[in-house]
């Protein structure tokens, strides 16, 4: 049976950076199932109409005649329709709202996943706080940072709900340089850097 339903968020962010995106599935449409809809449904009706539940043989021999494969993935309402790069009925049906992953990051719950070029030229994930969340971070950071207790502010900043890909470690650090600037500026100790977590916790996607 083809697994597409995420139990938790992280496992839908892992499941498309580390196990979809590096393995080609670039071109993405992201949809809402409407209230009203049972999710099952909608699920069954995709996976059936892009013939997404092919085996692993013939995802091959597909890819091996320039037909794109296909995955499906929901948490909750909201689902992903991926896609390698070949010819698919899908690029007919759904354009004008496919997006490529490299140019257009997937937004999710605070997330943006994109798939980026890195230094040695090839494409990784990339997962990220998305920008407009990390702006609200920021200013809700800051205003907790003018209290002379360190307790309120560690305990927030330990308990973020993001999981520390590498971007978002880097995230991390910003918003706690931000913090202790303000921090500085009213002679109030420094939070430090041990309240963030760094490492991930590996999810399983599908319980």
């Amino acid at each position: 049976m083809y697994r597409c339903v995420a139990t938790s968020i992280e496992g839908f962010v892992q499941q498309v950076a580390c196990s979809y995106l590096v393995n080609g599935y670039v071109f993405y449409v992201r949809g809402i199932v409407p209230e009203g809809k049972a999710p099952e449904t909608v699920d069954a009706k995709l996976i059936e109409k892009y013939a997404v539940d092919r085996s692993k043989w013939r995802r091959s021999v597909d890819a091996q005649n320039g037909v794109a494969r296909m995955q499906y993935i929901r948490h909750e309402r909201t689902f992903l329709l991926m896609a390698t790069h070949g010819t698919h009925r899908f690029f007919d049906d759904e354009k004008g709202s496919v997006r490529d992953a490299r140019k257009s990051p997937i937004k999710y719950a605070g997330y943006s996943i994109s798939y980026r070029r890195g230094q040695d030229a090839r494409y990784h994930p990339h997962v990220r706080i998305e920008r407009s969340q990390l702006a609200t971070l920021k200013q809700h950071f800051r205003q907790l940072a003018l209290r002379p207790s360190t307790d309120r502010i560690a305990r927030e900043l330990a308990d973020l709900p993001f999981e520390p890909y590498a971007p978002i470690r880097r995230q991390l650090l910003e918003l706690l340089r931000a913090v202790n600037k303000v921090r500085t500026q009213q002679a109030y100790p420094k939070i430090p850097h041990t309240v963030l977590r760094f490492r991930r916790r590996i999810a399983k996607p599908f319980g």
